[in-house]
């Protein structure tokens, strides 16, 4: 019997605890101390609404699987039907290896070969790593086709306070000053400033009746080229609880993402980190391009509070 996500890999560190799983090298649990920190999934189950998976060659949505990239015309799979797009990439299913395992570390490697659609043989890596500071989490991707390939990543983990009920108690503090406009297959038509909307959750804001499925960007970095998300809130007891999810200033867009229509719907939220924004593959917006035998490297990270 093998479980859907294949092998489980634990790590553990400073009171932390994180299973990554063979199939897509997916977060599939996180805690602290024994609290929730992410809306995992058990491990009979395929992890539904892309909870805890990695979102390369690109996240997100590129319209009708379609690009040009380099005067070269490509068609992707249309992965999300029923707004006839291709999303989140090619290896959420995909089987990864161990390259290394250690207590409190594990990496993770996938050749993506060259297929119809993305021509491109890239090598990807993960490291998932904890500390007294939390998860650390390491994207890489090294190009070893011939030609120039386009290339952007995210990860799509689900947040809980573990508090029980919905996210309509929580709050977020998020520092991103523009909003992606987007239709109704949540394809970008244009930006807008988040100031005056309910959109601007900078400084901290309820997130009581809002629901979101949507891009952000134009993020505040500290000195250090941080961004950082935070989710809060005061349980019953009177017990302060927050996660934050950081990003490096090679993510410079976010996703959130309410979990409207989910079933239960509302009892956590996505936040997920990316290098591009939405149809970037066709926009350019954070389309990085990956010279034959360039690496690219990007980090973000959860803490619990």
């Amino acid at each position: 019997m093998v479980a859907p996500t294949g092998e489980q890999y634990e790590i553990k560190a400073a009171g932390y605890a994180a299973t990554i799983t063979e199939s897509g090298a997916t977060l599939r649990l996180l805690t602290k101390d024994g609290r929730n920190v992410v809306d995992g999934f058990p491990e009979d189950e395929i992890p539904g609404a892309c909870r805890g998976q990695l979102l390369m060659p690109w996240p997100n949505r590129i319209r009708d699987g379609h690009y040009t990239f380099e005067g070269q015309e490509h068609q992707l799979g249309l992965t999300e039907p029923h707004t006839h797009n291709a999303i989140h990439g090619l290896v959420r299913w995909a089987t990864w290896h161990v390259v290394e395992h250690t207590e409190a570390r594990i990496e993770l490697g996938l050749r993506l070969m060259a297929q119809t659609g993305y021509p491109w043989t890239l090598e990807l890596g993960v490291v998932y790593e904890l500390g007294e500071d939390g998860l650390r989490v390491t994207q890489k991707a090294t190009n070893h086709a011939a030609t120039n390939a386009p290339f952007a990543t995210g990860a799509h983990p689900y947040f809980t306070l573990d508090t029980g009920g919905t996210i309509d108690a929580w709050t977020l503090d998020s520092p991103a000053a523009t909003r992606v406009l987007a239709d109704d297959r949540l394809l970008p038509t244009g930006t807008e400033s988040v100031e005056g909307t309910v959109y601007d959750f900078r400084g901290g804001k309820s997130l009581d009746g809002i629901g979101m499925d949507t891009c952000f960007a134009d993020l505040e970095f500290d000195a250090d080229g941080i961004a950082t998300v935070t989710l809060s809130t005061v349980t019953a007891g009177g017990e302060e609880r927050a996660v934050d999810l950081w990003q490096d200033s090679q993510h410079r867009w976010l996703m959130v993402y309410t979990a409207n229509n989910r079933n239960p719907a509302r009892t956590a939220i996505a936040i997920e980190p990316m290098t591009a924004s939405v149809d970037a593959f066709n926009s350019g917006e954070g389309l990085i391009v990956l010279a034959p035998g360039e690496t690219f490297s990007g980090v973000w990270g959860i803490r619990a509070r």
